[in-house]
This record gives C-alpha cells, structure tokens and sequence, in this order.
C-alpha cells in the first residue's frame, strides 16, 4: 500500500472490528483527491475484500476536512497524454466496479465535500450516510471537463434532469437535497455521523450473512434485466436461498418465537 509523501502513513487506511472493514482515504492535505497511487490502493483493496468470507461489511470514509475532491488534477496536467488518461479513467471504473462486485454492502461515510469522482465514490457505494454540512457536486464542467465516468454512477442514482443539472452546471447540492433525491440514504447532524454510520452497519450485520451475499449480487443483475427475465433469474437465486442453512434457521426461529443464530 502506498504511502503518504509527507508521511509515513499509508495513502488508504485499515481498520478491521468483527467482520466490518472500515478504509479511510488518507490524503487530508489533498483534500483525498484520487492520485493513481490512491486508486490502485482502493482496487487493491476491494479485491482483497471480495475473496474474505468473513467480511460482512464495508465502510469507506476520509481523513481530514473532506470525504474527496475528485482526481488528483495536478497529477493529471503532468502527464498530458491521450493514452493516459484513457488508462487512467479506465482505472478510476476498475474501483467503482470492484466496489460493486464486492459480495457485501459499502457504505459511504461523508462529510466535508464530495466533488467530481470523489462525488462518484458517493453514488458508487450501496449507501451513504452524511453529515449535514457536506455537500455534493460533479464539478468537472467549471475546469473545462464533463464528469463523464461520474455521470455513469449519478445517473443511476438520481432523476435524469437532476443529474444532467448537476453534471452541467458543477454546482453544489447540500446534503438535505442529496438525501431527497437519493444520492444518499440519510443526512444527519455531523456530531452524530459516526452513530448513524454505526447504526446501520448494526442493522446489516444483525442479517444473514448468506442472505445479503444473495441479495446484493441479485439486486444489481435484475436491474439490467428485461421484467421477465428479471422474475426468472430472482426466483432462481430466491430457490437457492431457501437451500441456505440460514433460511431454515431464519424461519424456524420465526415460528417459534425466538432470535436466530446464523451461520457465520
């Protein structure tokens, strides 16, 4: 993992707790503008996630006065070639794409600023919790470039016309709009961001761990589905789900008035 310029800290940290994985941008100064070194960490990162079964959970939150401002553009004007930057948005994808292959829900922690693709890492993750006082924007259109890949996760996350407004206009949505268009799932005191975000990994990993494998690789596939292939491929991976020792358990413990004890 690379490390810090300034420092001997790595650029993305670690912190592990009972099966939930919080990464912590580490780039304060750079407001953790995604540096290449940054983006391989990330992907490397969620690689390593993917294959761990005991993984039930993954937080991605920023050191310092800001979630992300986007890529890294002094970086970027130092290498002013096509082929580089095809490779570096290609990059950028790879991350946002292993986030949504990991088997597990990631949850994004917000608070100062996310703009461009650090507003993409936003719409990227399954959820989203922020403080009140941050605010959101697609800010590439002020400098001159459309947020092309970031248009790609804001668009299925909000209204067209929203979206487009926002990509167009790079202008700043605060968290209680971002919240009410569902950019994010909640918009909450920043003195109480932490106990939200806690919150609500309480209630994921309070499931089934097989259960929300199931469901988060089903949720995804269906929605680029036609309706009827859609039904078929759910009640396919739902008959599999029932096959799950968890299922059984999760019923039985139903009927018979109890708590249940999954599998872990």
């Amino acid at each position: 993992m690379e490390s810090n310029p300034s420092s001997s800290e790595p650029i993305l940290l670690r912190d592990d707790h009972e099966g939930v994985v919080t990464l912590r941008l580490n780039r304060p100064q750079q407001f953790n503008a995604l540096s290449e070194a940054m983006l391989a960490s990330l992907h490397d990162a969620f690689a390593a996630l993917a294959s761990d079964p005991h993984v039930r959970c993954v937080v991605l939150a920023a050191e310092g006065k800001a979630f992300c401002a986007g890529h890294d553009l002094r970086e970027m004007r130092g290498k002013p070639e096509l082929d580089y930057y095809r490779a570096l948005f290609a990059q950028c994808s790879r991350v946002m794409l292993a986030m949504r292959a990991l088997p597990v829900p990631v949850i994004a922690r917000v608070h100062g600023i996310a703009t461009a693709a650090g507003c993409q890492l936003v719409a990227a993750c399954d959820l989203a919790i922020a403080a009140d006082t941050a605010r959101f924007a697609v800010s590439g259109i002020n400098v001159g470039l459309f947020c092309s890949t970031p248009a790609v996760a804001l668009s299925r996350n909000v209204t067209t016309k929203r979206a487009f407004d926002m990509l167009v206009t790079g202008g700043f949505v605060d968290a209680a709009t971002a919240a009410s268009w569902g950019l994010v799932n909640e918009a909450v005191p920043a003195d109480a961001l932490d106990a939200a975000v806690a919150r609500k990994v309480a209630e994921i990993v309070a499931k089934s761990p097989a259960a929300v494998r199931y469901g988060k690789q089903m949720f995804y596939r269906q929605r680029e589905m036609t309706l009827d292939d859609a039904y078929a491929y759910a009640g396919d991976v739902m008959a599999r789900n029932m096959m799950e020792e968890d299922a059984g358990e999760g019923i039985d413990a139903f009927l018979e008035k109890r708590p249940p004890r999954w599998r872990t």
